[in-house]
């Protein structure tokens, strides 16, 4: 649907055709890194994060256990073998070294308002997707304007969701979102 703004942007390259762009965002393949994944094996790597710390910080696991923990999650999770990878290890991320624990579920919880978002705009402007192949993100922009950047210091997180979509935050909207991604559903 962008492939002709980004065309007009960047210039007739083959990289920028449409079906090539809808490949390279859709392609799924698990790997080590976090801010290397794909849109659906992110929360993968969100969510065995989460885990660890949570386990560290309930005192069910030590410090020492997260090593080994980390090896088993990533081959149950993302089916990935980092025994004797160190550089793909648990602290492959900077936010542990640097004493940040918690964060990573907002990651995931973003994504998940963006779809929720993302289909209220839709509801709301049939056309949406036409508007956008043709370059028009207005009704996206101006929708967030006036229902999420104006209003997000008024409202709580999960009052703002409610008053801008008309329910509380729902993981359907994100499944719904992967499944016509990437199954074509």
């Amino acid at each position: 649907m962008i492939a002709p703004l980004v065309k007009q942007h960047l210039g007739e390259q083959a990289a920028f055709e449409a079906d090539n762009l809808a490949q390279l965002f859709t392609r799924v393949k698990r790997g080590f890194i976090r801010v290397d994944a794909d849109e659906l094996t992110y929360p993968a790597h969100v969510i065995l994060r989460f885990e660890i710390e949570r386990a560290l910080i309930n005192d069910e696991i030590e410090v020492d256990d997260i090593p080994a923990l980390w090896a088993e999650k990533m081959r149950d999770y993302l089916g990935v073998d980092v025994a004797g990878n160190f550089e793909n290890g648990c602290m492959q991320d900077i936010h542990w070294p640097s004493g940040m624990f918690g964060y990573f579920p907002s990651y995931t919880l973003g994504a998940m308002y963006a779809a929720q978002y993302f289909a209220t705009i839709r509801q709301q402007h049939p056309d949406l997707d036409a508007r956008i192949a043709g370059g028009d993100l207005s009704p996206a922009m101006n929708w967030l304007d006036s229902n999420i950047w104006s209003q997000a210091s008024r409202w709580s997180t999960d009052e703002l969701v409610t008053r801008a979509t008309g329910e509380p935050l729902n993981a359907s909207h994100f499944r719904k979102h992967l499944e016509a991604r990437y199954l074509g559903a």
